[in-house]
């Protein structure tokens, strides 16, 4: 098992890593999003993201972006530890953080062969820059159902007292 250092790859790395799947005859998927305070639907999300493919890129959104996405009082969890956390689950195989609103770059160079979301998505919900890119670049794109009850926003409400 590779550490979890290892697994924390540049945009180039990746790229270069992907290639070798490819050379390989294995499929590569591709999720995204902010994994700010890691937790149950996080994990159980990424293992099924991971049975769609032979292996699992995460592009994580950078400390910057999160704050942008979510407010001032997000990231509850930096960057760094959130790519250590997600890179030491077992069914999360590279990580890659990016520091733009959407991991548009990481889809242009990466070229994964299936993209993964959530399913507070649809396929008419996911972004549309994003959706047309994957589908332009013959992605197939998957669905996985959420966890009922389990988020990031709701976890903090009840450290919080707010719930």
């Amino acid at each position: 098992m590779r550490t979890p250092e290892r697994k924390i790859m540049t945009l180039e790395q990746a790229v270069a890593w992907h290639r070798t799947l490819r050379d390989n005859h294995q499929r590569l998927a591709v999720t995204n999003g902010c994994f700010d305070l890691l937790h149950r639907g996080h994990a159980e999300y990424l293992a099924r993201a991971r049975e769609h493919a032979d292996a699992l890129l995460v592009a994580v959104n950078s400390d910057a972006s999160v704050k942008a996405l979510k407010g001032p009082s997000r990231p509850v969890v930096n960057e760094a530890d959130r790519a250590y956390l997600l890179a030491s689950l077992e069914a999360v195989d590279a990580v890659v953080v990016f520091a733009t609103a959407k991991p548009i770059d990481i889809f242009c160079q990466v070229r994964p062969e299936i993209y993964v979301k959530g399913g507070d998505y649809t396929i008419d919900t996911i972004d549309r820059e994003e959706r047309t890119l994957l589908l332009s670049l013959g992605c197939e794109v998957r669905i996985i159902p959420l966890i009922p009850g389990v988020s990031t926003t709701n976890t903090i409400s009840r450290v919080r007292g707010q719930d």
